[in-house]
């Protein structure tokens, strides 16, 4: 891989060099495509928190579900994820606020290992850039801001041209470009969206109990909180740090964010009712907001949708980076068997296959999270009732419990 800006013609150009645009381009290793990974700015492998002073975190990180892992150990990438520093937690304590209903899950219960992995954004982005590095066939256009863009039908291909006054043509254009897509709007793709009246504050923390490789997510009113578990170095036997997400309303999230650290760290302890003991220290706290989105369709002559250009979710289930991940999966696995059918790349009828594979998965996922939300932030007293009766009932059907936390692991769709 080679970092350019030049004009130049592709196969396929993957707009949005992160973790879903850049898995698609490793997917796609052995090929011969000419592939271009566009982004507006370059990955700085320099600048990634695990090659920093200790203790220090990506304030982003992603629960990688078995699936996901799957993925990435197919694309040879897990043990360098994994060399560099990962969490794997083995058990899982999601319990109401407002009554007694909880669940607890564990790996062993489903015959596996881990849950999941709690990985930093940046260290699965490293792994990704040293992979691509090896592949000659794939380009690394940065900085390469898009303005515009032309779809000739004649010659079945799409020319960029960036605000910098630079062009890139490719018969596929694959929108990995994230939430607030700029192909996606230039394309005029329809969606279905809603604001979640969420705001999500994520930070790191070090805390005085262990954590015991295990996640805990409390639902409130005001919304759900999460801490899942980090390690400060692939062989960290400490199990203190970890990552905070903590989805409120806007009110409650701007009197989390004018805290003083000290009353920021006695207020997130209170409200995890103090399972890890004090809060020792804390890093900076970021917020960003929350918004559901879909779009009506996924593919249109010449380009696709995968990720959040196509779906975002609620984080409250971690399931948003894994849903990308299956998109690329099933893209790369549906243009590959339409090139060894002898069809162009840029195909419609691989395009829908595509679309028809993950629409309905994806749908499922996000319905599921928006029926969560709304069940917990539910006040009234039958419903604060039957949400822990319900609870109560899951955590005492072994089937159905199981059932639920392999389907949250990717095993079961």
């Amino acid at each position: 891989m080679m970092s350019t800006n030049n004009s130049d013609e592709y196969d396929i150009a993957i707009i949005g060099g992160g973790m879903v645009g850049a898995s698609l381009a490793c997917l796609l290793a052995n090929t011969s495509l000419r592939i271009a990974l566009v982004d507006r700015q370059l990955f700085d492998e320099s600048a990634i928190p695990v090659t920093q002073v200790q203790p220090k975190f990506d304030a982003r990180v992603s629960a990688i579900t078995a699936a996901s892992r799957n993925l990435f150990d197919q694309m040879g990438l897990w043990d360098d994820i994994a060399a560099m520093r990962c969490c794997g937690y083995s058990n899982m304590q999601v319990w109401d606020a407002d009554g007694t209903g909880s669940v607890s899950f564990s790996a062993g219960d489903v015959n596996q290992l881990e849950l999941g992995n709690i990985v930093e954004n940046s260290v699965i982005l490293s792994a990704l850039y040293k992979k691509l590095d090896l592949i000659d066939h794939v380009d690394l256009i940065t900085p390469f801001s898009i303005e515009s863009f032309q779809r000739d039908q004649d010659a079945n291909k799409i020319t960029l041209r960036s605000i910098d006054g630079n062009n890139l043509t490719a018969k596929l254009l694959v929108a990995a470009d994230g939430a607030s897509s700029k192909i996606r709007a230039l394309a005029e793709f329809a969606t279905k969206e809603w604001d979640y009246n969420h705001l999500a504050l994520v930070t790191t923390v070090k805390t005085e109990a262990a954590h015991r490789n295990t996640a805990f997510q409390r639902f409130m009113p005001t919304g759900p909180l999460a801490f899942l578990p980090l390690a400060e170095s692939a062989s960290d036997s400490g199990q203190k740090f970890s990552s905070i997400v903590w989805s409120a309303i806007p009110e409650r999230s701007e009197e989390l964010m004018f805290m003083s650290d000290k009353e920021f760290a006695l207020e997130l302890s209170r409200s995890i009712e103090n399972k890890l003991g004090a809060i020792e220290w804390l890093d900076k706290r970021f917020v960003f907001p929350l918004r559901q989105r879909h779009a009506k369709d996924y593919v249109q002559d010449n380009i696709a949708l995968v990720g959040d250009a196509a779906h975002s979710i609620h984080p409250l289930a971690g399931q948003g980076v894994n849903l990308g991940l299956l998109d690329v999966q099933v893209l790369a696995q549906e243009l590959i068997q339409g090139l060894q059918a002898g069809r162009n790349v840029a195909d419609m009828t691989v395009l829908k296959c595509y679309q028809r594979k993950r629409v309905g998965h994806n749908l499922g996922m996000m319905w599921m999270m928006e029926g969560f939300k709304y069940l917990f932030a539910e006040r009234p007293l039958p419903v604060r009732w039957f949400r822990n009766l319900g609870m109560r009932g899951v955590d005492n059907i072994p089937l159905v419990k199981n059932q639920l936390a392999r389907r949250a692991m990717g095993l079961d769709w």
